[in-house]
């Protein structure tokens, strides 16, 4: 990590055993006493993806911003049988590890809930059992429900998902991740921050949960992500009294207007800044517009 050059992340990660064996990095700035903002990445990015956000808020609020294990500077452990340790990359151990990173750190009140691609499915599957914990929301490009009937699968993704020459591709080249730093801004990231979103994922070994993260989409009853993302989705509107900010990249293949327009009519007092010259990375691309705009949301809406 020292090593590599990472732009606008003037951060002192912290690391905490997650499981036995297994440990997470973790931002953990701001004031102590400062109201917490939970802030949680998907793939295949990691805490960077937030670092414009806390570096806006860390003065007056407390930014709690873990790598999933696997992914950024956290612990990527094999998953095979006979491992040690062995770690098993799915939806349900990812809520697992927030709850404990929140033990951890002792952080049992109030939170705002900021979230990205499966920082989504992460954070709302967590809430179902700590809702009232959750009192705003900040979302971003994000799912926490499944696949809108009239959105098809992009085949990207499908073939990550559901084809061994995907798992090949993004292990064996980093497909995943580098595509992403292309295709998911619109505006093209400097080549310094692209080389900060892939270094995490150097080595075939450290691209593991890249594509195991694809591999457990929940698209039907069958898979196991299936019940928290369902569970989740049946919920959103129970959030509905509560602050919420949304800040929406369009030009996203895979989270586009369906899913904002699913989070629109769960949520429909929630504030909407929506792009259409922004993508996926939508703090890539928008983070001078947005930054400012989650602040003023924050501030106006003390917990």
């Amino acid at each position: 990590m020292q090593s590599v050059q990472l732009p606008d992340y003037p951060f002192d990660g912290h690391r905490f055993e997650a499981r036995p064996g297994v440990h997470m990095h973790y931002l953990d700035e701001g004031p102590r006493d400062g109201e917490i903002v939970l802030m949680l990445h998907g793939n295949p990015s990691w805490s960077y993806y937030w670092r414009h956000l806390v570096l806006g808020l860390r003065d007056r609020y407390r930014c709690i911003v873990p790598d999933h294990v696997g992914m950024g500077w956290s612990d990527k452990p094999d998953d095979a049988r006979g491992a040690v340790p062995r770690y098993d990359y799915t939806l349900a151990s990812r809520v697992e590890d927030i709850g404990a990173l929140l033990a951890h750190l002792r952080i049992d009140g109030p939170v705002t809930l900021a979230v990205h691609d499966w920082g989504g499915m992460i954070g709302f599957g967590w809430a179902l059992e700590h809702m009232p914990q959750v009192k705003r929301l900040v979302i971003t490009n994000t799912a926490a429900f499944p696949l809108p009937s009239d959105k098809p699968m992009p085949w990207q993704i499908a073939l990550g998902r559901d084809y061994t020459v995907g798992e090949w591709i993004i292990r064996g080249f980093n497909a995943f991740s580098a595509g992403a730093s292309w295709q998911g801004v619109e505006t093209r990231m400097p080549a310094d921050v692209r080389r900060a979103y892939v270094a995490p994922y150097d080595t075939w070994a450290n691209r593991i949960s890249t594509v195991r993260f694809m591999q457990d989409i929940p698209l039907g009853p069958k898979d196991r992500a299936w019940p928290l993302l369902e569970a989740a989705g049946k919920r959103l509107p129970e959030y509905a009294d509560r602050p919420a900010f949304m800040g929406w990249g369009l030009k996203d293949f895979v989270f586009d207007h369906h899913f904002l327009a699913g989070f629109r009519a769960a949520l429909p007092q929630a504030e909407v800044m929506a792009f259409e010259d922004a993508g996926h990375y939508v703090l890539e691309d928008k983070h001078a517009v947005l930054v400012p705009a989650i602040r003023t949301f924050l501030d106006a809406n003390p917990l």
